[in-house]
């Protein structure tokens, strides 16, 4: 009985590659509706605007300083650059390491985890305000 169940499945899987292969069942896994495309522009953009309030307000750290005091609009923050070697660092990072580097030392505050929302945020923020910038990795 086992043996007839195997080969069934066997059976049933050929068909089904065959048919996606084919083209009979299409593939849905590209497929998006502007529904899908509206509801994901408004959640990144929502998260663009939650790291713009992170980025100028000066909470971050101790001292009151904000990102936006060194870095207007983030300017001179590079994303595109990213990962690269920083010399501050020692080594070659993601940009949200430097991001922390600047959270403790400009800003006399303590690291945030990558995950942690706040970390998501400034980095959707801040590419985003570099937005159509060509990617160039490990460039100074």
């Amino acid at each position: 009985m086992k043996r007839i169940k195997q080969q069934c499945f066997r059976v049933i899987m050929l068909v089904i590659v065959t048919l996606f292969g084919w083209g009979v069942v299409p593939a849905m896994a590209d497929e998006f509706t502007q529904e899908d495309l509206n509801r994901w522009e408004s959640e990144y953009m929502s998260v663009v605007k939650q790291g713009r309030k992170v980025f100028t307000d000066g909470k971050l750290g101790t001292n009151g300083v904000a990102c936006a005091q060194c870095h207007p609009n983030a300017s001179n923050t590079h994303p595109e650059t990213y990962p690269k070697f920083q010399k501050q660092l020692g080594k070659v990072v993601a940009i949200w390491e430097m991001i922390n580097w600047c959270i403790r030392n400009p800003l006399e505050g303590k690291n945030l985890a990558a995950d942690d929302p706040r970390m998501v945020a400034l980095q959707a923020y801040i590419l985003h305000e570099r937005r159509g910038v060509k990617l160039q990795p490990g460039k100074h």
